[in-house]
């Protein structure tokens, strides 16, 4: 069998099983298997495929098929310009997510520039914590941004730790984030900036993360996250894709998906330095509840974002 055969005929499965966007899983499953790039594909249509691959490309063809994420069936997704590992344990790294980190580097900058210093384009001294990190995308690529910050990293899965430590090390920035197993905020207390104190706590997985129950940070100048924000209710309605394969603990927020903000925002207000930074993505429908939590006596300068859909997808604020 050709490349052009087999990708007519795994395109062909995935339509008649109407699998999103099947094209473009098809070219990615053929892609993974083969070990090759889409020109190599397209310029070479008529390369035999040997048995062994077809026979592994249609098998994961019958696996997208069924519901399976192509992005569980690679391993891998591609993020902020990075590649990312991803398995079952964690959330799907998402294109809508990537406002999160442009907002937060805007409002740095904006800082800055509002307190008449130039803009660190290192992030020099800077602390940020990046809370329910899942693979790892949000704080590693703001450690490749920020490559002079300390950036903490928490997560309740310790084996979504795992994998964000490994994506850490694949892109060469472990040395710069601090992964703790913690409830939201509740690892990193937050002390003077003269008490910070990383200390290295029990094994999990075979990899050492710090204590979470001692840890001691600075004050922090920037706190992001990507918190679950589906309501179990609206379960009947997601893809199968999503419902049945990716990590509950990482995609549902309660029963209306908005219930971990105010613990989150009520943490993030005795954690953040005053003109520290907040930036957090929102439900499809999560701004009218979460708007009203930032209220103005703790909070100044909330901003939304949109998504290129036009839905809502960031709220950031600045503590007074």
């Amino acid at each position: 069998m050709d490349l052009r055969t087999a990708l007519k005929q795994g395109l062909a499965q995935l339509r008649a099983a109407r699998v999103p966007s099947h094209t473009l899983a098809a070219e990615l499953l053929l892609l993974h298997v083969l070990g090759r790039d889409r020109t190599w594909i397209y310029a070479h249509p008529e390369e035999e495929i040997v048995e062994l691959d077809a026979e592994r490309y249609f098998a994961l063809i019958v696996r997208r098929s069924s519901g399976e994420p192509t992005q569980h069936l690679t391993g891998k997704q591609e993020f902020w310009g990075l590649e990312f590992e991803v398995t079952p344990d964690v959330l799907i790294p998402r294109p809508e997510t990537e406002h999160v980190i442009e907002v937060a580097l805007d409002r740095l900058a904006v800082r800055e520039i509002r307190a008449g210093r130039k803009p660190m384009l290192r992030g020099e001294g800077l602390h940020v914590a990046d809370v329910g990190t899942g693979s790892g995308c949000i704080a590693v690529a703001l450690a490749k941004e920020l490559s002079g910050a300390r950036i903490y990293a928490t997560d309740i899965s310790n084996v979504a730790l795992a994998v964000a430590r490994r994506n850490a090390a694949r892109h060469s920035v472990s040395d710069r984030i601090h992964f703790l197993e913690s409830n939201l905020l509740d690892a990193v207390s937050a002390v003077g900036p003269q008490h910070a104190v990383p200390l290295l706590g029990k094994r999990s997985s075979g990899a050492t993360h710090e204590s979470v129950t001692s840890h001691q940070s600075p004050l922090l100048d920037l706190i992001v996250s990507n918190p679950p924000y589906v309501g179990r209710r609206e379960a009947a309605t997601l893809m199968r894709e999503v419902r049945d394969h990716e990590p509950e603990v990482a995609l549902y927020g309660g029963k209306e998906g908005y219930e971990f903000y105010a613990d989150l925002i009520t943490q993030a207000a005795a954690r953040l330095k005053p003109g520290g930074i907040l930036v957090l993505e929102l439900g499809h429908n999560s701004l009218p509840t979460v708007q009203p939590l930032l209220d103005a006596t703790a909070w100044a300068n909330v901003g939304v974002t949109n998504d290129l859909a036009g839905i809502p997808r960031v709220i950031a604020t600045e503590r007074l």
